[in-house]
């Protein structure tokens, strides 16, 4: 029988805000009378491709024109900049905007949050990027957001961070955080993953369930995020290898698993924070030219194999090790193995994702082994923090130089 947690063992824990979230096929039809109820002048942030060369674009379009709302419409093309945010601000502030809609990626999600965070505060993005910014308080309001993913990874629309980059030698990939950026309403239909190239839902699913698993056993996790992560980890294994492997028929049938795992795993993270991975991926993709998802895909297993061999070696977060071993046998479906046995089962599973993914090594994007201590220096930011427990440069270089 599992356990259940005494009262006494229930710590305390803060719950930030959540959107209204509106959750399943179809929803995108509810999207037009959702914008009505918060305006009649809106911001359109979209990707550069994927949604607006489909034909919901212009059925939107027509829908919005129906309900008497005017549009202005930005596409965001790649990951999101400081200075990109601030020339959107710049161009629409005074246009009135009642309510910007994020309708893309994680990029075109992530360069909305921000733009509707300062439409209305006259400041710039660098007077709050966390890190490297001027370190000045945000003052807000925020304008209203719709968020309307149509990859299944980052799980922007649940979270209250913007993440934003600069790429090259001296880059950064840093986040303007505030509860008041989180979005008014989320609004996540499974069907706008259809089309979706198989490289890029095996890159977007591997970030969510990597943000997943860093999050159920972060040193912030509680009841709350345990339970919504270790749902979202059940559907992403109902969901995964469906959405990816099967013709167009059954991949639609994986498609609600991997988006309702993405929407998780963004409240989690926003909750409970993430891990090594995500420490690392940030000075990663600032650095050089790895995608998100690819870095979180090509890491993971061997971050999971350092933090369980720590745990082991130091005696610490035992709640941690018992978690990965849970894990290892949802993963594995061997609800026998004893911990040991499933922590290892676990980190077998992950290798052997990351074979069958093809995840590219860190070397293909540039990387070579004199990188590596400028990576570990540039790691220790908020993500690292929740770790399950502090990784020692070493133990990070060896990490990485598994990868390279």
């Amino acid at each position: 029988m599992p356990h259940t947690p005494r009262l006494e063992e229930i710590g305390a824990f803060r719950l930030s805000p959540l959107p209204e979230i509106h959750f399943g096929r179809q929803t995108l039809e509810r999207l037009p009378a959702l914008i009505a109820r918060h305006g009649r002048r809106i911001l359109l942030v979209t990707g550069r491709r994927s949604f607006v060369g489909s034909p919901r674009w212009p059925e939107l379009q027509a829908a919005l024109a129906e309900q008497g709302v005017s549009w202005q419409h930005v596409s965001v093309a790649g990951e999101p900049s400081p200075r990109l945010v601030d020339e959107v601000v710049a161009a629409h502030r005074g246009a009135g905007i009642d309510v910007v809609v994020a309708i893309g990626g994680g990029s075109a999600l992530d360069a909305g949050k921000a733009v509707a965070g300062l439409l209305h505060t006259g400041t710039s993005v660098m007077d709050h990027l966390e890190g490297v910014g001027r370190g000045l308080p945000y003052p807000g309001p925020a304008a209203p957001l719709i968020a309307v993913p149509t990859t299944a990874g980052t799980g922007s629309e649940a979270t209250r961070n913007a993440v934003l980059s600069e790429r090259g030698p001296e880059g950064f990939k840093k986040s303007f955080r505030d509860d008041r950026l989180m979005a008014r309403v989320a609004l996540v239909d499974p069907n706008l993953l259809a089309g979706c190239p198989a490289d890029q839902l095996a890159a977007n699913g591997m970030d969510a369930f990597t943000q997943l698993l860093e999050s159920y056993v972060s040193a912030n996790a509680s009841p709350l995020t345990d339970a919504l992560a270790w749902s979202g980890m059940q559907a992403f294994c109902q969901g995964f290898w469906t959405a990816l492997d099967g013709d167009a028929r059954h991949a639609d049938e994986g498609y609600p698993g991997i988006a309702y795992a993405s929407l998780m795993s963004g409240i989690t993270l926003a909750q409970a924070g993430l891990g090594s991975v995500h420490g690392l991926a940030s000075p990663l993709g600032a650095f050089f030219p790895a995608p998100h998802g690819v870095v979180c895909g090509t890491l993971l297993a061997e971050a999971t194999a350092v933090n369980i061999a720590a745990l082991h070696e130091r005696g610490q977060a035992p709640e941690a090790l018992a978690k990965y071993a849970r894990v290892g046998r949802l993963l594995g479906d061997s609800p026998d193995l004893d911990d040991p046995q499933a922590c290892n089962a676990l980190v077998a599973t992950l290798r052997d994702w990351t074979r069958r993914l093809e995840m590219p090594r860190l070397g293909a994007f540039g990387m070579q082994e004199s990188d590596l201590p400028r990576v570990v220096a540039n790691s220790r930011g908020g993500s690292m923090k929740t770790n399950p427990l502090v990784l020692s440069d070493d133990e990070l270089t060896a990490l990485l130089a598994s990868r390279l």
